[in-house]
């Protein structure tokens, strides 16, 4: 009878490496969002007005 020495890693710590991998990727993704909103872009001063001539307008029945 022989001796062996298992070098594999069992498959929970796969899973468990999978889980933190995953959660990572999410906290970090959330992360982004959130600075990313915090950023004030300039908003236009200028209000868009634009008229529309009614020679343009056509009723749809």
């Amino acid at each position: 009878m022989q001796f062996y020495k298992k070098t594999s890693i069992g498959r929970s710590n796969n899973y468990t490496r999978l889980i933190v991998k995953i959660v990572l990727a999410i906290i970090i993704i959330s992360l982004m969002i959130f600075f990313v909103g915090k950023i004030n872009f300039p908003a236009p001063n200028k209000l868009i007005k634009q008229e529309i001539p009614r020679e343009n307008l056509k009723i749809v029945k």
